[in-house]
């Protein structure tokens, strides 16, 4: 009697948004696609049928979620999920039942930290201000509010909020803490995010690190801002929708209170919206994660992940989804 030989079993189909060889660690056992969110594997459009039906590990290409959304329900053997973000709102009603989702903390750290300096120092010292001079050829001099000397309330205080103190550190000010729950940190006492209405009064910069969920949805409300001391500085590097625009206008209307804003809903900002020229207010384009310190570390932690995959070993960043 003779048996007919045993197939090899197929190597796990991962679906990348880089070449593998740009992956450092990619390990042996994987059978690795690439879809850019324009082609796949060099290709132009999403990845055929067959494709879809045998991916088990998606790493969403970087801002461009909407063009994995639809592909997801052909994804049949979909166990997990990697996104090039920290925030995960944009994807998480979507990922099916039964696959992981896993986020990129660690990878915006330092360069979301490092705007949510520059801005802090941009609108305290008025760069905006300097730049309109210059465009019409005019010396502002002048004395203008230093960071120096300071208290920076930190709402948010996950791997980003800790990398921005860690980035304001050597400017001399003071930094209060604030995280959904209290807590003893490596750098000093973490505060509840109940404890915010006796914090506010006490800061001069207030900046939003915190992820966007129902918890934080409107978190910065009108009670919020009014909380706030006269004449401070609103941060916002999170999410748009943790502010309410309208309720920061009127505070900006008033001149009661300054912006600086990496993040507005609605995003993008369109054109005539009041917000573009209320006063006090500096806005960049949600560029906070989008500097050149993002693909190495991007790179990285894929890497990293597909390692731990191959092995079957625990994930990193898992999201809880209950």
């Amino acid at each position: 009697m003779t048996t007919e030989p045993t197939a090899p079993p197929s190597e796990p189909v991962v679906l990348l948004p880089y070449p593998p060889e740009e992956i450092p660690g990619l390990p042996d056992g994987l059978e690795a696609h690439v879809f850019d969110g324009d082609a796949c594997d060099g290709r132009p459009g999403p990845p055929p049928a067959e494709l879809l039906a045998r991916v088990e590990l998606l790493v969403t290409p970087y801002l461009r979620t909407g063009t994995v959304l639809p592909l997801l329900p052909a994804m049949e053997r979909l166990r997990v999920v990697q996104t090039q973000t920290a925030g995960v709102d944009d994807i998480l009603p979507h990922v099916p039942s039964g696959a992981l989702l896993c986020n990129a903390r660690g990878v915006h750290d330092a360069s979301t930290a490092e705007l949510a300096v520059a801005l802090t120092l941009a609108a305290l010292r008025d760069i905006p201000g300097f730049v309109r001079g210059q465009d019409a050829e005019q010396w502002r001099a002048g004395f203008y509010p230093a960071l120096a000397d300071r208290t920076v309330l930190i709402v948010g205080y996950g791997a980003v909020g800790a990398a921005i103190e860690e980035r304001l550190r050597p400017f001399e000010c003071e930094v209060l803490r604030v995280a959904r729950t209290a807590r003893t940190g490596p750098a000093g006492p973490v505060h509840a995010l109940a404890e915010l209405p006796a914090l506010l009064p006490r800061a001069d910069v207030v900046v939003l690190a915190v992820p966007l969920s129902a918890e934080t949805k409107g978190l910065v409300d009108g009670a919020f801002l009014a909380a706030m001391a006269d004449g401070a500085l609103l941060v916002n590097v999170a999410r748009g929708p943790v502010v309410v625009t309208e309720a920061l206008l009127a505070e900006l209307t008033a001149g009661r209170l300054r912006a600086a804003l990496d993040v507005t809903d609605p995003e993008p900002l369109p054109a005539g919206h009041p917000l573009w020229h209320a006063p006090g207010v500096l806005i960049t384009p949600h560029v906070g994660g989008s500097s050149s310190a993002f693909l190495p570390r991007a790179r990285r932690l894929i890497g990293a992940q597909l390692a731990r995959f191959a092995k079957g070993e625990p994930l990193a960043n898992v999201i809880p989804l209950g």
